[in-house]
């Protein structure tokens, strides 16, 4: 298998889209092992999966979690606070420490982009990129192509927008990366002070006007404000963020009737959507969760060196 050949996944940027078909593809089965009464499957029986966090996660740790798990694989979960991380002790040493134990994958987060790049030069074992500073976010990105597929049927020319925080997403950057291999039309749209400079070199479109980018979108894709920023002035209130950009039933009228509302989570509910809107039919948010486990399955099982015909029936 192609993935097999590649040591690590760390950006959608470095896939061609016959590698992230082949992840799609691999995908649906791993799904299916999800439905089932009795989850385990015994693929990945004898090795050892390490989870390195240094920035929170719920949805990413717990899901590569229960992943491995589910593939039968021996999992380990380390955060920083429970780490000698927090008593001085390098990036480097620290995987180092990880690999001489004889873990064959590690996921990794990390708050400074390139983390991951850094640390695939200097170890052995297999990286997983979970999030790098505001680089990339591959398997996001990749469970978020998953869900489009899956109700879409195609990805192939789509209409795609992306609302928010563009300047400090890890997300948008891999949907980017992504979503341009199968020819969409890429459409970004937030206040000014969060468009990432020279954004639209990257081929998408840039607008400042929410109703003008939804219209006639195929998918939307709503990407957290994170709170904890508010205090660098980014834009004078939540309220009057809320107000321009908060995606509702109202402003979606503009959109296909037939579109398609992610959210990468955790929600601001009634800053960047509607409470309406998220529990509406029309919001996938929930099943990109289930499907995120699915990517990752199909991820560990494919760099262990899985092909297709091992999947289990």
């Amino acid at each position: 298998m192609i993935l097999a050949q590649k040591k690590d996944l760390l950006g959608l940027k470095d896939l061609s889209k016959e590698e992230i078909e082949l992840i799609l593809e691999t995908a649906a089965p791993m799904k299916d092992i999800i439905k089932r009464d009795i989850k385990k499957v015994p693929t990945l029986r004898g090795k050892a999966l390490a989870t390195v966090f240094y920035e929170p996660s719920t949805r990413t740790r717990t899901s590569f979690e229960i992943a491995g798990k589910y593939l039968s694989a021996d999992v380990v979960n380390l955060t920083v606070e429970n780490s000698s991380v927090k008593k001085g002790e390098s990036l480097r040493d620290t995987i180092k420490t990880i690999e001489v134990m004889g873990f064959d994958i590690m996921v990794m987060r990390h708050s400074m982009s390139g983390a991951p790049h850094y640390v695939a030069r200097n170890t052995d074992i297999r990286i997983i990129n979970a999030g790098d500073g505001s680089n990339e976010h591959p398997t996001q990105a990749l469970l978020d192509l998953y869900t489009i597929r899956e109700k879409k049927g195609t990805l192939e020319g789509l209409t795609v927008v992306i609302v928010g925080d563009i300047l400090h997403s890890r997300v948008v950057r891999s949907n980017i990366y992504g979503l341009s291999k199968f020819g969409c039309e890429i459409r970004v749209v937030g206040p000014s002070t969060l468009m990432a400079p020279e954004i639209d070199k990257l081929g998408v479109k840039c607008f400042y006007n929410l109703e003008k980018a939804l219209e006639g979108a195929d998918v939307v894709n709503i990407l957290r404000i994170q709170k904890e920023r508010q205090h660098s002035g980014l834009f004078p209130t939540l309220d009057e963020y809320a107000n321009l950009y908060m995606v509702n039933g109202e402003k979606l009228k503009r959109a296909r009737e037939d579109v398609l509302v992610l959210h990468p989570g955790p929600m601001n509910r009634g800053v960047e959507i509607s409470s309406e809107l998220a529990d509406g039919t029309q919001a996938l948010i929930n099943e990109q969760v289930t499907n995120g486990v699915a990517i990752r399955m199909a991820l560990l099982f494919l760099m262990a060196g899985g092909t297709r015909d091992e999947i289990a029936n």
